[in-house]
């Protein structure tokens, strides 16, 4: 695997699919050339996930340092504009970060820019996590309809919501896009173009390795909370272990159904990321 220069004095970007590594080269970057590891992952910001969505271990944050890695409570309002406004504070501080994840909106909206949204009200959030997908799809304007991702809930009702928040769909505030926090020219971007037989046994693995470590504790310990609307209990994983803990699935169908949505969720993220970062440094994992 070889990586493209990096300089001590920017910012340096690590995309790709669940399961292909990006943390350790994170960690790999920041024991060599320094720097903050910064989460950009959108599952990884919840304080009930840490097994669940594999988030660094207590012993990685304490040998290096990490920012916005579970700070979020579960039940917690947090979009794009929450984690850019986070980002944006530790980029005027002194440490260099490394940004890792798998979640492009939160890098495309680094690196291109983000339209200042006002905040959904609670009542109109409510509304929406009570409505199915095809109902949140009818109700978006064409233009923002295209340019979504439209088998992501979490994406449709975001704009399902602006549009009932404001009267105005996604894609017009988009088109009034502000400069970004971090121009491209500013920064070094990697994205991991995993090769997909390689990434599918990992996905495969990463299951049991969960549930060795303790997942399903995790996720006993939320089952009072869970409600499958709520954007903490979207991770992929939650929900079929979610389903064996209530006795609705053996633990072999919680694996093979997980495996399935993990793989479906992989093959998601290589399609956006090979269309959105052909500009990127691809590296190929499986070759280190």
């Amino acid at each position: 695997m070889t990586l493209p220069p990096i300089p001590d004095d920017l910012p340096v970007l690590i995309a790709g699919p669940t399961a292909s590594g990006k943390s350790a080269l994170a960690m790999e970057i920041a024991a060599t050339h320094g720097g903050v590891i910064v989460n950009a992952d959108a599952s990884q910001v919840y304080d009930c996930w840490r097994v669940v969505t594999a988030r660094p271990s207590p012993e990685d944050e304490a040998a290096l340092p990490h920012a916005l890695y579970g700070h979020i409570a579960w039940d917690a309002p947090y979009s794009a504009g929450h984690w850019l406004r986070e980002v944006g504070a530790i980029l005027k501080a002194s440490q260099r970060p490394i940004i890792v994840g798998g979640t492009g909106l939160y890098f495309m909206a680094l690196t291109e820019g983000m339209a200042d949204i006002p905040e959904t009200p609670p009542d109109i959030r409510a509304k929406g996590d009570a409505l199915d997908l095809p109902t949140l799809l009818a109700a978006l304007d064409a233009e923002t309809a295209a340019r979504i991702d439209t088998a992501n809930r979490a994406r449709v009702q975001r704009a399902w919501e602006v549009l009932s928040a404001t009267g105005r769909g996604l894609a017009a505030w988009q088109d009034d896009t502000p400069p970004p926090l971090l121009p491209p020219e500013a920064c070094t971007r990697i994205v991991l173009d995993a090769p997909k037989a390689w990434l599918e046994a990992r996905i495969f693995r990463r299951f049991d390795a969960m549930v060795a470590q303790g997942a399903l504790d995790e996720v006993r310990a939320m089952a009072p909370h869970y409600d499958p609307a709520k954007p903490a209990f979207r991770a992929i994983g939650v929900p079929e272990l979610m389903g064996h803990v209530t006795g609705a699935l053996s633990l072999d169908e919680a694996r093979e159904a997980a495996s399935i949505s993990t793989r479906q969720f992989a093959k998601r993220q290589r399609t956006w990321f090979r269309k959105r970062m052909r500009d990127w440094h691809a590296i190929n994992p499986a070759s280190a």
